[in-house]
């Protein structure tokens, strides 16, 4: 067995899923190594700061840094690591059908790094066969090498919290290396589900499509109640109240962020485009935008108002605008409307404005993004697009549309 200089390589370790995890495992005590190519994300991290909102991290980060984690640019490092996690998964393009060549150009990029005795854990999202082809091209090299397929899972903001709190999948060809892939993760949680790789790739693709299906069919609903003048928040109440086969029953809002739509994406390619559920949600889901922009010019001069959007993060309570739907709300509004203001809590750009200017400037205000400050913010009696049903009017004076 040869000896290593760390436990752990995490390459793609500055981003929303190898950070975390190099975090999470550096304060179990192992030798951790974090690689990536993004050296001004380094430099933060390197500050004791994080570069993206996760609950906690910057408690660990602060335990971790400089003793059990170290952060590097030099590929190098791979080769001297035990374990290598790769977090960099299966990206679409344009048209939004997988690019595996881009996958195998990354692969063959680590040939020089890695050797005989590894274990090469892929965590991100992959295009289903990915693993299988992926090792095919690393033990050309390296024979003595393993691959596993261990997806992530976390809601992002809390993926410290769910690597502790949610079962580790595990997926891989060697007996040895499913041993050894498990024995990581056992640091974390003491749950392991073991699968074969193929089925591990479906699971992490059929998981987000699910999710996405489950807000396509809230925002079907709540379309049709708009369309016939009926207040989909009464409908929801009664539908959940005290009824259990209705529990996970999602709010409408928008489903958007760099996963669910990708994933669903990906899950079509694989079927050869017969993935019909999983159109369908990507028609409803991607047409919300539309849908409120169209309800507000039946019930407004629109292209006289100046409008607003308040929160332009993917989701509440987050820092990331990834594929957010509120961007695509906003090109809309610059089509239909007079002027468009923006502001979020989290994110800043050069245009942002705070969410009282954007009140006070703005003569209708829509919720892209429903983050708790904006539940007391003082609407000052004007109207808000409120898709998420996460204001009160009474309390918060202002008029909610829809």
């Amino acid at each position: 067995m040869p000896e290593f200089a760390y436990d752990v390589c995490v390459v793609g370790g500055a981003g929303h899923i190898g950070l975390p995890l190099a975090l999470a495992l550096a304060d179990k005590g192992r030798r951790v190594i974090a690689h990536d190519i993004d050296e001004k994300a380094f430099a933060l991290i390197g500050s004791g700061k994080m570069p993206f909102m996760d609950a906690g991290a910057e408690e660990v980060l602060a335990r971790v840094l400089g003793k059990t984690l170290t952060l590097t640019t030099d590929p190098s490092v791979i080769s001297q690591s035990e374990y290598v996690i790769v977090t960099i998964g299966t990206p679409v393009d344009e048209h939004l059908n997988p690019v595996f060549r881009s996958m195998k150009d990354f692969g063959e990029s680590l040939v020089p790094y890695l050797h005989d005795g590894q274990v090469v854990i892929l965590r991100s999202t992959l295009y289903p066969s990915s693993t299988q082809r992926m090792r095919q091209i690393w033990q050309k090299h390296h024979p003595g090498l393993e691959v596993c397929f261990c997806p992530e899972r976390i809601a992002q903001g809390h993926a410290l919290e769910e690597l502790h709190s949610l079962p580790q999948i595990v997926a891989g060809f060697e007996r040895w290396a499913i041993d050894k892939a498990a024995k990581l993760f056992r640091l974390l949680t003491p749950e392991i589900v073991e699968v074969n790789p193929l089925e591990a790739e479906l699971t992490k693709l059929f998981t987000n499509s699910y999710r996405y299906i489950q807000f396509a069919a809230a925002n079907q609903f709540y379309m049709i109640a708009g369309d016939y003048g009926a207040d989909f928040k009464e409908i929801y109440r009664a539908m959940t109240h005290e009824y259990p086969r209705m529990r996970d029953f999602p709010k409408a809002g928008f489903a958007s962020g760099p996963c669910l739509f990708k994933d669903t994406m990906q899950l079509s390619a694989f079927t050869n485009n017969r993935f019909s559920l999983g159109h369908n949600a990507m028609l409803i889901n991607e047409g919300l935008p539309h849908f409120l922009v169209e309800r507000a010019k039946n019930a407004y001069p629109l292209v006289d108002m100046t409008t607003g959007i308040l929160g332009m993060a993917f989701k509440a309570e987050c820092d990331d605008k990834r594929d957010s739907l509120s961007y695509k709300l906003k090109k809309i509004l610059e089509i239909e409307s007079r002027e468009v203001i923006c502001s979020d809590e989290y994110i800043r750009e050069k245009d942002f404005v705070s969410a009282e200017e954007l009140v006070e400037k703005c003569d209708l205000i829509f919720l892209g993004a429903p983050h708790k400050k904006y539940r007391s913010l003082n609407y000052q009696s004007k109207p808000v697009m409120d898709v998420w049903n996460a204001l009160e009017p009474e309390r918060n004076q202002g008029k909610r549309v829809l």
